[in-house]
C-alpha cells in the first residue's frame, strides 16, 4: 500500500483514537469520506489499528520490562513469534546488537518475573541468554493491555 502525504496526516490525526472522522476531515481540509475510506484501506492493509493504550506506570501493581535476548539459532524470525505468543509480551523486536530479540513484557500482580521466566520464556528453545531491564519510570510508553 502506498502511504501519501495525506494518509501520514490521517495517521498523526489518529494519536487521539477517539477523534472523529468529521473532525479530522475539517482539520485537514478533506471529506469525511475520504477520511473514512483511507482508514480503512490502511486497516485492511495491515498498516494501521486503531486500539486503546494504557501507560503502565499508571497500573498498580503492574511493571514494564525490558527483556534482551540471545538465541543459539539465526532463525529469529520464527523465534521472534514464538516469544510473541507468550503471556504477558507486548512486543517483539528483532534487532541488531548484542541481542538478537527485545521484549517489551507487562506483568501484573500475581505474575511477575519470576514466573514469566519459569512458566513463559522456558517455553522457548534454544534460549542462549538474557537481560532484563526493569522500568522504574517511562516516558510516552504506551501499550495495549492484554492481560
Amino acid at each position: 500500500m502506498q502511504i501519501d502525504q495525506t494518509n501520514l496526516s490521517i495517521i498523526r490525526q489518529l494519536r487521539d483514537g477517539r477523534q472523529s472522522y468529521k473532525t479530522i476531515a475539517g482539520n485537514l481540509g478533506i471529506s469525511e469520506n475520504t477520511v473514512r475510506s483511507r482508514v480503512q484501506r490502511m486497516t485492511d492493509a495491515g498498516l494501521l489499528e486503531i486500539s486503546g493504550l494504557v501507560d503502565p506506570d499508571s497500573l498498580d501493581g503492574h511493571r514494564a520490562i525490558l527483556i534482551g535476548v540471545k538465541l543459539k539459532t539465526t532463525d529469529l524470525v520464527v523465534k521472534g513469534a514464538e516469544f510473541s505468543r507468550l503471556k504477558g509480551v507486548v512486543s517483539v523486536s528483532v534487532v541488531t546488537g548484542r541481542f538478537d530479540l527485545f521484549l517489551v513484557v507487562l506483568l501484573k500482580p500475581g505474575f511477575d518475573l519470576l514466573e514469566f521466566f519459569t512458566k513463559e520464556v522456558s517455553k522457548i528453545d534454544d534460549v542462549l541468554s538474557t537481560e532484563t531491564y526493569v522500568v522504574y519510570k517511562n516516558f510516552n510508553l504506551k501499550i495495549p493491555y492484554m492481560l
